[in-house]
């Protein structure tokens, strides 16, 4: 590139001088540092038992998404014990599942896991898939999901990436107090580089994501329990985040709660409910009660009789034929 000059006449092209930019050098993680730590110091969590299956594990996956672990542990107990295999799970029903899936919240996942073993048990011969690819073809299966059934059930050497190891990665590695926006393909190249090769990958990726859980948290990091000789973010000085801090996400009042409501409702009752048992369970603001029933509806995880009724998903038709 240049710049022209013109003076007197006379054209000189004159360069350019870019000066290239100083790649800042990252450091690493040691792996033999994170993985003797976690040796000492992880949670013992039921779906990390040598006996878990893949299934179970992946259950377990379902269940974690936005949900703490102090409130997955005993449900995930209770349902792998009910429904140990895919095609257990496929043979309930789907008013069975949600009524199960109790209090974890977001129960179009319950939906999902009922339609994933239904597809892993017809398709798959009941054998939950080993390859990502395949993973990422079952219903309610992503990105994350897909990488940690991979590496965590089968061992394998694939960067597993949610929040956790982000943050991780964002302090120790880069010296940024937080990773930002979602996950991205950038990540994902960031956390495989740290990989180590052979049978301790995996370990090292729970340890990573471990780390994340319970010292290197969001909020109150315990540097002073931190395994790990060097940080990046530690080395300068602990500089805060760039952008704005994120919300606290509120649940009171807003129409999660509300659908909660409603379903608490079903879930407790054998059969199809009147409209006036689910209307008093919000009377505070009677459209946004309205708008939570419509979702579920529309979600296919209530049913509603030919008489008015309300149900669980499944629980419907059968009302429905009784009622005739």
């Amino acid at each position: 590139m240049s710049a022209l000059h013109a003076d007197a006449g006379l054209v000189l092209a004159m360069p350019v001088i870019v000066p290239c930019p100083v790649r800042r050098r990252s450091m690493s993680i040691p792996a033999a540092e994170l993985v003797d730590w976690y040796g000492r110091a992880r949670r013992n969590l039921p779906w990390r038992a040598p006996d878990t299956t893949a299934w179970q594990i992946l259950v377990s996956e379902f269940m974690l998404q936005q949900t703490p672990v102090a409130r997955v542990a005993p449900i995930w107990v209770d349902w792998v014990r009910r429904w140990p295999t895919p095609s257990s799970t496929a043979a309930a029903s789907a008013a069975d599942v949600l009524r199960a899936w109790g209090k974890l919240g977001y129960p179009r996942r319950a939906k999902r896991l009922h339609e994933c073993a239904t597809v892993i048990a017809t398709e798959h011969g009941d054998a939950v898939p080993d390859d990502v690819e395949t993973l990422l073809t079952l219903p309610g299966v992503g990105a994350y999901t897909a990488r940690a059934v991979a590496c965590f059930a089968y061992g394998q050497r694939v960067p597993v990436v949610d929040t956790n190891v982000r943050r991780v990665v964002a302090r120790a590695v880069d010296g940024r107090a937080d990773a930002g926006s979602a996950a991205t393909v950038r990540d994902h190249a960031a956390v495989a580089a740290l990989l180590p090769d052979g049978p301790e990958a995996p370990v090292f990726s729970a340890a990573l994501m471990e780390l994340g859980a319970t010292v290197c948290t969001a909020r109150s990091p315990q540097c002073g329990e931190c395994p790990l000789g060097r940080c990046a973010w530690r080395a300068a000085g602990f500089p805060p985040g760039e952008g704005p801090a994120r919300p606290v996400q509120c649940y009171a009042g807003t129409d999660r709660q509300v659908r909660g409501r409603l379903l608490d409702v079903l879930r407790a009752s054998s059969g199809p409910v009147e409209r006036a048992d689910l209307d008093v369970v919000w009377l505070s603001d009677t459209a946004q009660r309205d708008r939570a029933l419509d979702s579920l509806l529309v979600d296919g995880l209530v049913e509603q009789t030919r008489d008015g009724r309300f149900a669980l998903a499944g629980e419907g038709d059968d009302a429905g034929r009784q009622a005739r």
